[in-house]
């Protein structure tokens, strides 16, 4: 009879030596400190339940987010229309699951450029020093000196409204906050052992950024852009408030607020669903922010 062979743990020393394993290590460890924090689940959870609707949001809609039916204006939550119908009967609750595509998708859009140019700046900054650290970090504080909305609106008046300008002007005041915090994770980096060991070898610049410096500063960048989608969303919301952002007619919840406010006192529920959707999302985003912060943060047990 041929003898089963028993499984053979790995010795201390062969998992050192393993980076697989060292890497389901490090990833049971994130998981498993993640999960402690309830709010950063539930969080999660909503977040993935809107990019889901946000994928699938026009399809699953029961009625078209753009078909009028005047025989049912401003009318309040029923059977028929679960969140009710706006000025033109159109059915509320149809309009945020196809605004949802607009909302997220815009925010998200501008957190990935301003994330990636923010990171561009603030590695070279924070690795170069001199002339070019002190022009991106004295342009970055002329841009916190102003709020971000105020920023957002000088912007999209400068280069006129729309969708698209929104999407720019909210890409503009994340680059700051994306270039300060790279700068500094740099700058923590920068004087580590085995950047100066590649140093010494003769590695390029090139090399030495892309594979030693960036992924020592990924974590801080991941938590700032999971938060500033929040952000990015409140701003392009506001805009679409103002009238500066998507048109009134789009299923965009700044827009669907904006339109709303005409009837506060007469059809409430115009104002309610949109602004409890835009309140709920920023909260999310903030708490798995918060919650993957803590996380992939060593000193936090």
């Amino acid at each position: 009879m041929s003898e089963t062979k028993q499984p053979v743990n790995p010795t201390p020393s062969e998992f050192m030596d393993d980076p697989v394993l060292q890497n389901r290590s490090r990833t049971r460890e994130f998981f498993k400190k993640f999960f402690q924090r309830k709010t950063a689940v539930v969080a999660g959870c909503f977040i993935l339940f809107l990019v889901i609707i946000a994928i699938i949001g026009p399809s699953i809609a029961p009625y078209d987010p753009a078909a009028y039916d005047y025989s049912a204006i401003r009318s309040g939550p029923t059977a028929q229309h679960l969140m009710g119908t706006d000025e033109f009967g159109r059915d509320v609750f149809s309009r945020l699951l196809a605004g949802a595509r607009l909302s997220l998708g815009s925010a998200l859009a501008a957190v990935i450029v301003g994330a990636a140019l923010g990171t561009i700046l603030g590695i070279l900054a924070g690795y170069y020093g001199g002339i070019l650290e002190a022009l991106v970090m004295r342009s970055s504080d002329v841009l916190f000196a102003m709020p971000d909305i105020l920023l957002c609106i000088a912007i999209v008046a400068i280069i006129g409204p729309g969708l698209i300008n929104v999407i720019i002007a909210v890409t503009v005041f994340t680059i700051p906050s994306f270039a300060r915090i790279m700068r500094s994770a740099t700058l923590s980096v920068k004087g580590s052992l085995y950047v100066e060991v590649a140093r010494s070898l003769g590695c390029p610049d090139s090399r030495i950024l892309i594979k030693h410096i960036f992924p020592g500063t990924v974590q801080s960048m991941i938590v700032n852009f999971t938060m500033r989608i929040g952000s990015a969303i409140l701003a392009a919301s506001s805009l679409s408030f103002l009238g500066f952002g998507a048109d009134v007619s789009a299923p965009e919840w700044g827009a669907m607020l904006s339109s709303g406010r005409n009837y506060i006192g007469v059809a409430d529920h115009l104002i309610l669903f949109p602004g409890l959707i835009i309140f709920l999302t920023v909260l999310a985003f903030n708490l798995f922010g918060d919650g993957l912060r803590d996380t992939l943060d060593p000193k936090v047990k």
